[in-house]
Parts: structure tokens; C-alpha cells; sequence
């Protein structure tokens, strides 16, 4: 494997991963800012899902899938042809690919004969065969998600400041880049890029934590959802960064 900038070698490790994915998203970034950004006004993605008759639970998927689309956008087929005018790129179509997102169709026979099981058995979750579905800390963080959008929704917006509404969306965040780590799988040449991802998560799960610690006496949020919001992005944050060692100890033993 092997990219413009970098030595061909046999496996790529989290951190030659990590250079390559922060590259390609400084490339992208006018897309990204033009398939996320609210023209009539500035609010932030996820208060449009919601108004977009969305429930939470709805909503946390398709920020989700969305922020996995913007991602797939990162590897064109052709580095040469990436077109940075974004005036040709329209909203609409941009969103008919989400029929080929593999984490919120339901079940196809895509499976070898006989091999089906795998995707409902959590023995295969950190495996090709299995389903994110099935990874506790990813089920962990979208459950916190979709309560956080619940509260978010209780908060009027003229409260809705700059704190708030990054931290709603960094809590978003910490889901997509887990299905983003899972999406690159389990085999050795791609599991540097799945590390490299939920590095990623880790990192929004901290900002998030210290975005939540700045609210801790706002007049929107009470002692005790702090404390229940605070304890939980705790845990997770430490159950992400358990997963990031596993998946490391997983590589290196590969190449051992």
C-alpha cells in the first residue's frame, strides 16, 4: 500500500495513518463546510436534523451517516480529479449515496453461505464478519447521544451558545468516528486506519469533556444531569481509549 508521500511499505501503523487522514481532511475541508452549512442561518447540524422532524434517536444516525459520507469523500478514486470548487457539488444529490452505507441498511445476505451467524454473534464484533451493532462502547455513545439531544432540545436557543452547540456536537462526533475506525475493519494492512479513527473519537470524547466542565454552573443544565452526562462521557472516554490499546496490542502482535 502505498500513497503520494509516503514509503511503500507492507503495513501502515495509527500514526503514518493519522498524517494521511489529517491531510486529506485539510483537502476537503471547503466540501465539508459546504454539505454541512445552513445557508438561511448558522445553526448547528444536529438543531437542523432535529427540525427536520427527525427524532433524536433518527437524528444521531444521520449525523452519523452523514459525517461517514464526508469521510468516504476523502478517498476520490482519483486524488487528481478532486475538484475543490465547490459550487459543483449539490446537497442533494451528495445525500442519494446513503442507500450504500453498510451501518444502517438492514440485513443483506452479503455474507458467504454459512458465514451469516457471525454478524449477529458478539464473539465476531471486532472481526470482518461482525456488526458495530455489537461493539459495547460505540452502543455506550450513541445512547449518550441521542439523551444529550433530548436535553438539548429542552435548552431555549437563545441559550444556545458557542459551548453548548460544539458540545452537542462533539458528543455526535465521538459515534461517527468509532463507525468510521469500524468501517476501515479488522485485517492488518487497514487496522493502523481503524486506530487512527478511534484516536479520533478519543480526542472529541476529551473536548467534549471539557466543553461539558465549562457548562458545569450554566442556568440550562442542572446538578444532576451534569453529573449523570459527566459520569458517562467519563466512562466512555476510558472504555475508547481501552479499545484504542486493544487494537494497537491486536497490531502489533501482527507484525510480530
Amino acid at each position: 500500500m502505498s500513497f503520494d508521500g509516503y514509503d511503500d511499505e507492507l503495513y501502515w501503523d495509527e500514526y503514518q495513518w493519522e498524517a494521511h487522514l489529517d491531510e486529506l481532511e485539510k483537502r476537503s475541508e471547503q466540501l465539508r463546510k459546504f454539505i454541512t452549512s445552513d445557508p438561511k442561518s448558522n445553526k448547528p447540524r444536529w438543531l437542523t436534523l432535529l427540525k427536520e422532524n427527525l427524532d433524536e434517536d433518527q437524528a444521531v444516525d444521520a449525523f452519523i451517516e452523514e459525517e461517514l459520507l464526508l469521510d468516504e469523500a476523502y478517498f476520490p478514486e482519483d486524488e487528481d480529479d478532486w475538484e475543490e470548487d465547490e459550487d459543483e457539488f449539490e446537497d442533494d444529490d451528495f445525500f442519494l449515496l446513503d442507500e450504500d452505507m453498510p451501518f444502517f441498511d438492514e440485513y443483506e445476505d452479503d455474507y458467504d453461505s454459512g458465514e451469516e451467524w457471525k454478524y449477529l454473534s458478539e464473539d465476531f464484533t471486532h472481526s470482518d464478519y461482525g456488526s458495530i451493532e455489537n461493539l459495547d462502547v460505540y452502543n455506550e455513545a450513541k445512547e449518550l447521544a441521542v439523551d444529550i439531544l433530548k436535553w438539548a432540545e429542552t435548552i431555549p436557543e437563545d441559550h444556545h451558545n458557542m459551548i453548548c452547540n460544539e458540545f452537542v456536537g462533539g458528543i455526535l462526533k465521538i459515534s461517527a468516528k468509532l463507525a468510521g475506525g469500524y468501517s476501515f475493519g479488522f485485517e492488518q494492512d487497514y487496522l493502523g486506519g481503524n486506530i487512527a479513527y478511534n484516536k479520533k473519537a478519543l480526542y472529541c470524547a476529551n473536548y467534549s469533556l471539557k466543553l461539558l466542565q465549562k457548562q458545569r454552573k450554566a442556568v440550562y443544565i442542572s446538578n444532576g444531569i451534569y453529573r449523570g452526562f459527566h459520569s458517562r462521557l467519563f466512562e466512555i472516554r476510558n472504555d475508547i481509549g481501552i479499545y484504542v490499546q486493544e487494537l494497537r496490542e491486536r497490531f502489533n502482535n501482527g507484525i510480530e
